[in-house]
């Protein structure tokens, strides 16, 4: 292992918050290995560039000499995690979370090295914990103390429910800390009371407190909200790499720079072109997600569909009208978008692309959102600059 003090400047860097660097620093020059816990809720089956700014710190402690541990929270996965939510999530059977949690395995081994992963599923420790024994956890953590929480003080304000079992996850989390004796834990800036909760529950238990590293959150692809596969913002890191690059192309000039620096670790050179720009960063983390040929196929399919305008005889997704029925042509742009690309579009985004002159079917612009079309053949529906569709 490297010196603990240059081994303490990697691993903080790009940190938001560190509890405590000074007891990171303390760890470290132990010279021992660490054990760094990560855990993921497979709430949908899929893992998501948001994921892997987190993943990313995770793998750099573990080519440091330090132990990963991936937690699959499957027991946890059943109730949600609450942060930043202003509504309940929906609930999960324990079925629907381990089949989800197939793919997050595999998914996740794109960036860690499996040979050296510890993964653990927490109903190894939570399924069998008595009632006695849950109560006993619960006696340890007030209510003041969870209604500190900003999404917490924010649903009761506005008057929304928060029912009981959210209450649980922090303590199942941090519970999770105890079992698996973290020395650090990381997480999203979101995540930071669920892992103070860890620390607490492992002084209770006589263990060292794990230090807490928080890390941004990725914005979506929508410019606003954090990535998210319930918010149809997301990028999926096994996403078919046509699919990866042409989502990749729709962010705006204004997120590149931090999807620089979180998705590949460098800062934005300001002095190439935009479009240029935003190529190079589909295209590596195309090539990085799948292989450099398939990347650099994504990436002539793109230009050949969009910067030649060569749209018939490029390879576009397949769009099924729900209904044969003329309809207008707003509604077919939000339905084309949400079922080819999984982006969902307010019928105020289709009306600004057509009236902006984005929108072409069969190579005819249209720019009145109250036009009716009647797909009686197939052809081309381009519904942006950057995305289109074959109508079949």
């Amino acid at each position: 292992m490297s010196s603990f003090i240059h081994q303490l400047e990697q691993l903080i860097a790009g940190a938001v918050q560190v509890y405590s660097k000074e007891e990171l620093g303390k760890k470290l020059s132990l010279g021992k290995p660490l054990r760094i816990k990560l855990g993921v809720d497979p709430t949908s089956s899929d893992i998501h560039l948001g994921h892997t700014v987190v993943l990313e710190k995770l793998r750099q402690f573990q080519e440091l000499g330090h132990q990963a541990i991936l937690i699959i929270g499957d027991y946890t996965a059943m109730i949600g995690d609450p942060s930043g939510r202003s509504v309940t999530r929906p609930p999960l059977s324990h079925e629907q979370v381990l089949e989800h949690a197939k793919s997050y395995q595999s998914q996740a081994f794109k960036i860690l090295d499996s040979e050296k992963t510890e993964v653990r599923f927490n109903s190894e420790w939570l399924s069998p914990m008595r009632f006695a024994e849950v109560i006993a956890l619960n006696g340890r953590v007030t209510l003041q103390q969870m209604l500190k929480r900003e999404d917490f003080r924010n649903r009761l304000d506005q008057g929304h429910p928060i029912h009981l079992h959210e209450l649980q996850y922090p303590l199942m989390q941090g519970w999770d800390s105890v079992m698996v004796q973290a020395d650090v834990e990381l997480g999203g800036t979101d995540q930071l009371f669920n892992l103070l909760v860890g620390r607490d529950l492992q002084c209770e238990e006589k263990q060292v407190e794990q230090v807490v590293m928080t890390l941004p959150l990725l914005v979506g692809l929508d410019g606003v909200q954090k990535m998210s596969k319930s918010l149809e913002n997301f990028v999926g890191v096994d996403e078919a790499p046509g699919t990866m690059f042409g989502k990749l192309m729709s962010i705006s000039d204004e997120l590149m720079e931090s999807y620089y620096t979180l998705l590949l670790g460098e800062k934005l050179d300001l002095t190439m072109h935009p479009m240029e720009a935003k190529k190079s960063l589909a295209e590596r983390l195309v090539g990085r997600y799948h292989t450099l040929e398939a990347a650099h196929d994504a990436r002539g399919e793109f230009e050949l569909r969009f910067s030649k305008r060569d749209l018939e005889a490029a390879d576009l997704p397949t769009y099924f009208p729900t209904t044969h029925q003329p309809r207008d042509i707003t509604s077919l742009v939000v339905e084309a978008f949400q079922q080819s690309f999984g982006i969902a579009k307010s019928r105020s985004d289709a009306r600004r692309l057509i009236e902006g002159g984005s929108v072409t079917w069969a190579g005819e612009k249209i720019s009145d959102p109250k036009s009716v079309i009647e797909f009686s053949a197939g052809g081309v529906l381009k519904l942006d600059r950057k995305n289109a569709v074959r109508v079949r």
